[in-house]
């Protein structure tokens, strides 16, 4: 068997839920195509994924092991989260804290002689395993169950409510940073989530930084039957950060 190959991926970024449990997995599609655009079918094979943060060269913060088999048209089916894991824990992912890419790698042999094929970025992470990290916010360096969505339709400042909470924006609107908002101390955060294709734009206030940007903005676009999320977090006066745009 040849050992060119090449991989297409696409995500299917959705939660199974099952009996009104929330398990860690994400649905995950791949299409193994040989050189000549052929498939690779009806063959087992061995994947290894990985969820690096930051970049697409970044920080492995999980790996997992799979042994599908391809269908007829060359396609692979797995659920992330349910491989043999060989690094860290998909449950233990802060999604929070950057922006996080998935690491493909393959042996078309089925044995472990991966094969790197790339990495692409979840722009959107499932909205069950994001809210397990948003309700963990730190107080002493302990984590209490604190952060509670917020209904967010209609266009306004932001205001000492949704400090440490999350904006639930389910109609596009727009949440903007004022000049001196002294409601939000230095380190606190504000949850960012646009539900099933809402837009959900962040914009500021005259003074304020934004991304080391005067006067800045974010927006948050998402897709039907998904959810895109960000994170907030004031680190000076009229100065704020932003992951997740």
């Amino acid at each position: 068997m040849s050992s060119k190959y090449l991989i297409t991926c696409f995500f299917l970024l959705q939660l199974f839920l099952v009996l009104g449990q929330t398990p860690d997995k994400i649905s995950y599609q791949a299409t193994i195509v040989n050189t000549d655009n052929s498939v690779l079918a009806k063959t087992r094979i061995a994947m290894k994924i990985a969820i690096l943060q930051n970049s697409i060269s970044g920080t492995s913060v999980y790996e997992e092991l799979h042994n599908p088999i391809t269908s007829a048209n060359g396609t692979v089916s797995l659920e992330i989260g349910g491989g043999s894991p060989v690094k860290g824990s998909l449950s233990g992912i802060d999604w929070s804290s950057g922006t996080y890419f998935i690491q493909t790698s393959v042996d078309i042999n089925g044995g472990s002689s991966y094969k790197l094929q790339g990495a692409s970025q979840l722009l959107s992470v499932p909205y069950a395993l994001h809210s397990k990290t948003a309700e963990r916010i730190a107080d002493d360096g302990n984590y209490v169950l604190r952060a509670q969505p917020i209904s967010f339709t209609t266009s306004r400042n932001a205001n000492a409510e949704d400090v440490g909470n999350i904006i639930e924006c389910t109609s596009d609107a727009t949440l903007t940073i004022i000049d001196n908002f002294d409601a939000m101390a230095i380190g606190d955060v504000i949850n960012l989530e646009a539900h099933d294709g809402a837009v959900l734009i962040l914009a500021t206030g005259e003074q304020v930084t934004l991304n080391y940007e005067l006067n800045g903005n974010a927006i948050f676009e998402s897709i039907p039957r998904n959810v895109r999320f960000g994170l907030l977090r004031k680190v000076n006066v009229n100065a704020y950060i932003i992951s997740g745009q």
